[in-house]
């Protein structure tokens, strides 16, 4: 602890490093998801990825971050680990951080992250960057992000090419604007990340396989803690899972003259399509849905396979969490509105008339079988409004790309 210096930025070339949570035996999403963001920016400084796994008997789902891209995972295993603590975890991972040096720290912002996080960086004496949205090393990288991302002109801006900083951006000011922040006089750098924002690469089953596992030594008693876990109780409160859905039904302000009913019509639409419904933070705010629904900056970051987005203006702040969706598709009435700039199929019209009704189940196996034969192209483009919404739902759910496609050419 004596010899620890956390301004000694030379000293620290331990790698990146990624909080890997575990509850009860088990892996969280977030943690493959960082470590999937962790290898490219080891990439990028040019050193290696570990992650750090606390619990009790953990040893055999270490080898798993390795399928993702870790190098090698630090097990500290111990049986006051069993069940998260303050106490506990922020000791022994401030012990092997003290001894190995990490340059990056980067950890969930989940509730156990959001605790953790904290502690650690006020006992390291370095900066912590919360709730992080997006994360640079390489400034050409992070060059191009703002020019994709933001107002500013970069090409103005005279930047230092050579920065070899980690620059955390996080919303600010209630989701109206983003900062990006550095920490250029203490190691590890250390930025909590929201779950569901960072891609989850492809497993590797060879590179979990040649992942190495490390067991750091570390000293921990009862008397290092000053709570203990007697018991844990799941509650049985359900909440929404944005963050893993396949499908994404989305309301906005434009539910206003009929709330209960635009509620209940993105409700079936979600149900026919196998999906969740999610909302905007005006939605929210107004108190329409609860704060588990919203999506956007200061919401749930998500990126289904399909994203219906209904009477949503597409505020900047609302786009940042859905517009890395695989396919995106809106109705408004404004022809204007920003939603359209992200949206892969766009309609413009009332939500309340466009949207397909709870039939549609029925007439799906039917369309499905003959569209193409009974919808030509130029009839397509001449259709109503309500029955091209059918058409392009069919299409994205049943038919390839190259299918899709035909419907978009220029006549």
């Amino acid at each position: 602890m004596s010899t620890f210096n956390s301004a000694d930025i030379a000293a620290f070339t331990g790698g990146v490093w990624v909080f890997c949570e575990q509850r009860q035996g088990t892996m969280m999403p977030t943690s493959f998801e960082l470590i999937s963001e962790g290898r490219k920016l080891a990439d990028e400084l040019g050193t290696k990825l570990y992650g750090i796994l606390l619990g009790h008997d953990i040893e055999g789902i270490a080898k798993e971050l390795g399928g993702y891209g870790a190098d090698g995972v630090y097990v500290c295993d111990h049986p006051l680990l069993k069940d998260y603590t303050t106490d506990a975890y922020t000791k022994v991972i401030c012990d092997v951080v003290e001894e190995l040096k990490p340059e990056v720290f980067l950890i969930g912002a989940t509730n156990i992250g959001r605790d953790l996080g904290p502690r650690c960086a006020a006992r390291l004496h370095t900066g912590l960057t919360a709730d992080c949205t997006h994360l640079d090393i390489d400034m050409d990288t992070y060059v191009d992000f703002l020019r994709n991302s933001s107002t500013l002109d970069v090409d103005k801006i005279k930047f230092d090419m050579e920065d070899t900083n980690l620059k955390m951006t996080r919303p600010a000011f209630g989701g109206h604007l983003m900062a990006t922040i550095i920490c250029p006089r203490f190691r590890p750098a250390m930025a909590t990340v929201r779950p569901g924002v960072m891609k989850k690469d492809a497993f590797d089953q060879a590179k979990a396989d040649a992942c190495e596992i490390i067991k750091p030594s570390f000293a921990l008693s009862a008397d290092d803690m000053d709570t203990q876990v007697v018991e844990v109780v799941k509650a049985a409160k359900k909440l929404v899972d944005l963050i893993g859905a396949d499908v994404v039904v989305s309301v906005g302000r434009g539910i206003s003259k009929d709330v209960e009913g635009g509620i209940k019509l993105a409700e079936e639409l979600a149900e026919v399509l196998g999906g969740v419904v999610g909302a905007s933070r005006a939605v929210v705010d107004s108190g329409w849905m609860s704060a588990d629904h919203q999506v956007g900056q200061t919401g749930k970051t998500v990126h289904p396979k399909i994203y219906v987005a209904l009477g949503i203006s597409g505020a900047i702040q609302h786009k940042a969490g859905m517009q890395d969706s695989e396919c995106i598709i809106a109705v408004n009435k404004n022809e204007n509105a920003p939603i359209f700039e992200v949206a892969d199929y766009g309609i413009c019209g009332d939500l309340f008339k466009v949207t397909p009704c709870s039939s549609m189940p029925s007439r799906l196996p039917r369309l499905r079988s003959n569209i193409f034969s009974v919808v030509p192209r130029a009839a397509f483009f001449r259709s109503s409004p309500l029955f091209r919404f059918r058409i392009i739902f069919l299409h994205v759910l049943f038919f390839s790309p190259v299918i899709l496609h035909r419907f978009w050419e220029t006549p």
